[in-house]
């Protein structure tokens, strides 16, 4: 975190709305959280209609009276600029602010995130109340930090209205340099008769009768990030200019179901990184995207961040919100805390028994302290102050996975030689080994330097459909210099404007891998193709296939069915001491884990610590000690070996060389360094 939080230890706390509660309610609030040990609450996030009732009307009064509150209570605030909910009066004035859907029809306000990004008069209201808001509390002592908007992009990530399309067009210019010419050639536009004359006719990539021009898409959906990006960085100036030493943030949505937005390109814009994580009811085991969102966001910080939002129990927006299980909730948090998270919190405090989010859990909820949820709100609290040392450590990873939303933006368009191909998919196969081995991994940018990538001594390419020259040159030149690399199949197809790299696949690593193909053959869903070689029995491949052959690589297992039988499934290119790996199918979950295995062993990758199946172990490094974090998710506990001077932090107990956790608990051991 670029900036700095000012609570002790690690932050806890929550979303809190006491607007929607008589005001008898709020010192039972305080009285409360001062029970949990809540030191930080997030305030006035869909407040706009109530701190503005008119335009330029401002009634500060119910704020003044909840930051004094807060304050008088030991309590900070993350104070928020309200404008995800612009009030119905607004619309009245401005409905050309109301978004539009890419087949044309504007919506209405009645939720929230109903407006246009590109809208000027959006733009000026929220500056607007911002300033006020800055103007008024830049140096109240409740305020800790400004929560900027809120979840950006969630409902309103792209407006087809003819006010976007012209900012649409503004920011093509400035792309290319004012250069139409330019514009046509990275578009390919001579292809379909989509050749521009002049910039007026280039549209947003409406509803169309066929296929959109896919780099027309990729430049819309950077556009739609930028623009977004934009609003963020104009409100955040408005804030550091009231109040510059308040650091400011707003919560990125790093989980399954989002990717609207280039986080890459946002997280520089922030003082502190903060995340919202939700799990997804559907997925078996949940815990593996809490550390996959977790790594990530941690990358993007560059260190420490904080969890902004996650829930006690189920959430109201699937079609099935699935409960926590006794024990789960406290493992959510605690895993977040082992991936890097300074702090935790959720959406809400006090569950709402009105409006849209009134089925979404809280930390006090409907049926009050009388809950399994109050407890476990109760209990992570005292497990947060005992954790309170371990704040600002870092977490030290041997493995680097590449991440980029342009590659999965353009893998996911339209006309791919197989739509089954899903970028988060991808990667959280090639993850979930490593998470299992107790594999700790970075994520990095696809254009990350040559110094970067020397930290690591693997690197991983799940999926890099699309991928720049400077990036391709940097992975080539990590392995060309002793560093192992290993890639997954149609990488490198593309450059940064969507055009095929031409001369057969996998395009920008055809020479450091060693090998050209010449044709794909993707594999239908649920026919696999039969894998031979060095590769587990009965090992499979599926998703995809291609014809290649070796030029400079070794063969490791070939396809042993099918059209291409005997032709190269999986390859290997010495490099001085490293290695450069491709591998042309999604093996079976048992064999990816045998190769990627075989794969970190020869870079000399080890485990955190060797734990039993269904055992998490992560590490984090203080400045004297590490702190092993240790997450029964199989329900039967286990006992690991930890230094003899070990000391458990959660119990206040010391370990004598051996700690044991019991089913469905979490331990947290400070190791002194060298241990």
């Amino acid at each position: 975190m670029n900036g700095t939080l000012s609570v002790p230890g690690l932050a806890y706390g929550g979303d809190y709305n006491p607007e929607q509660w008589p005001e008898e309610v709020w010192a039972e609030d305080m009285r409360l959280m001062r029970e949990a040990g809540v030191n930080l609450v997030s305030v006035g996030i869909f407040s706009w209609a109530l701190l503005e009732p008119s335009e330029g009307a401002y009634e500060f009064s119910r704020l003044d009276k909840i930051l004094g509150l807060l304050h008088e209570n030991g309590i900070v605030a993350d104070l928020a600029t309200p404008m995800a909910a612009p009030p119905a009066w607004f619309f009245r004035a401005h409905p050309e602010a109301l978004p539009v859907d890419r087949d044309g029809r504007t919506l209405s306000y009645g939720s929230r995130q109903t407006f246009c990004p590109s809208s000027p008069a959006y733009r000026e209201a929220a500056l607007r109340i911002a300033g006020a808001l800055a103007d008024r509390y830049a140096d109240h002592p409740a305020v800790a930090m400004w929560h900027v908007h809120n979840e950006y992009g969630c409902h309103n990530a792209a407006c087809y209205c003819d006010t976007s399309a012209a900012a649409f067009r503004r920011w093509l210019r400035a792309r290319y340099g004012d250069d139409l010419a330019a514009l046509n050639h990275a578009w390919g536009t001579a292809f379909w008769s989509q050749w521009y004359y002049g910039w007026e006719e280039i549209p947003p990539p409406r509803a169309t009768g066929a296929v959109p021009n896919p780099a027309h898409q990729l430049d819309w959906r950077r556009f739609c990030s930028d623009e977004l990006l934009s609003l963020y960085t104009a409100e955040r100036d408005v804030l550091r200019t009231a109040a510059p030493a308040v650091p400011a943030t707003t919560n990125f949505m790093v989980m399954a179901t989002f990717d609207a937005l280039d986080y890459w390109r946002w997280a520089p814009e922030l003082d502190i990184v903060s995340n919202d994580h939700y799990l997804i009811s559907t997925d078996p085991e949940p815990q593996i995207d809490i550390a996959l969102s977790g790594d990530l966001t941690r990358s993007l910080a560059g260190g420490p961040w904080l969890l902004m939002e996650h829930s006690t129990g189920a959430v109201n927006w699937q079609p099935v919100n699935r409960a926590k299980c006794p024990g789960e909730s406290r493992r959510n948090a605690l895993a977040h805390v082992a991936r890097g998270a300074d702090g935790i919190a959720y959406f809400q405090w006090r569950q709402s028994k009105a409006g849209a989010e009134q089925w979404h859990s809280a930390m006090v909820p409907h049926a009050g302290t009388d809950s399994r949820i109050w407890q476990d709100v109760v209990r992570l609290g005292t497990d947060l102050k005992a954790l309170a040392e371990v704040r600002g450590s870092t977490s030290p990873a041997e493995v680097a996975i590449v991440w980029g939303w342009d590659a999965r933006w353009a893998l996911e368009l339209p006309s791919q030689p197989s739509g089954e191909l899903r970028y988060l998919d991808l990667v959280r196969a090639w993850y979930e080994p490593l998470w299992r081995s107790g594999v700790a991994v970075d994520f990095v940018r696809p254009d990350a330097d040559r110094a970067e990538l020397s930290a690591y001594r693997l690197v991983l390419v799940p999926s890099l459909y699309l991928v720049d020259d400077e990036g391709a040159a940097n992975l080539s030149a990590y392995a060309e210099r002793g560093g192992t690399l290993a890639i997954g199949f149609h990488s490198g197809a593309v450059d940064e404007n969507c055009h095929v790299r031409l001369g057969g696949y996998p395009g920008a690593f055809r020479e450091v891998l060693g090998i050209r193909s010449d044709e794909p053959f993707p594999l239908l869903p649920g026919e696999p193709v039969a894998l031979s070689g060095a590769v587990p029995d009965g090992a499979t491949g599926s998703l995809w296939s291609e014809r290649l052959r070796l030029e400079g690589a070794e063969a490791v297992a070939a396809y042993a069915a099918g059209p291409l039988t005997g032709v190269p499934a999986v390859t290997r290119r010495a490099h001085g001491s490293g290695a450069a790996w491709y591998l042309a199918t999604l093996p079976d979950p048992a064999t990816l884990t045998a190769l990627l295995d075989r794969i970190r062993g020869e870079a000399g990758v080890e485990p955190v610590r060797t734990a039993p199946p269904g055992v998490e172990v992560v590490r984090r490094r203080g400045r004297d000690a590490d702190y092993l974090f240790v997450i029964d998710h199989s329900g039967l506990g286990a006992d690991l070996p930890v230094a003899p001077d070990a000391f458990e932090l959660l119990t206040g107990k010391e370990t004598s060389g051996s700690v044991t956790v019991a089913p469905g608990d979490v331990a947290v051991v400070r190791e002194p360094r060298g241990q």
